[in-house]
């Protein structure tokens, strides 16, 4: 989700109304920086440059029907690798926003990443990492597709 007004301390029941709208997020992670590279520190493995990008547009709130009731699924060059929705969120937006507030001021732009499914690549038996040439497609109903090439072993866009 993106924000857009400034936010600090917001209730819950007041929460979506910070919401710009939404959009996809590929939330790419280098896993030997993350384990290896960067002395235990996870942020290192996920700040690369072309990392997280977002889109393919931002949705309003407004145009989104159940923002808890959305199919969302990830392809690493069609291969199905997560599948669930919006509906098995830990917690919903909602709390995120006001949660993400309490006693922290969020900034109007400010792009609150709400978590993945589970069937990362790491995660699989064998792992499943990217390679030059595979494209990555998030989706997310209503929102359209995410589509990113892997170029020498990054992220590129479309």
């Amino acid at each position: 989700m993106i924000l857009g007004r400034t936010v600090r301390d917001v209730p819950e029941s007041e929460a979506l109304d910070a919401v710009l709208g939404v959009c996809s997020a590929n939330d790419v992670s280098a896993r030997w920086w993350q384990k290896e590279g960067a002395g235990g520190q996870f942020c290192r493995g996920k700040s690369f440059d072309t990392f997280c990008p977002l889109g393919p547009r931002v949705v309003p709130i407004s145009e989104i029907d159940d923002l808890q009731n959305l199919s969302i699924q990830s392809r690493v060059s069609g291969e199905v690798m997560q599948s669930s929705s919006t509906k098995l969120m830990n917690f919903t937006v909602a709390y995120l926003v006001a949660e993400l507030s309490r006693s922290t001021t969020l900034c109007a732009g400010t792009v609150i990443l709400t978590g993945t499914p589970s069937g990362v690549g790491h995660g699989r038996t064998p792992p499943r990492y990217l390679r030059a040439g595979d494209v990555v497609e998030v989706e997310i109903e209503g929102i359209g597709v995410l589509s990113n090439p892997v170029v020498n072993g990054c992220i590129g866009s479309v």
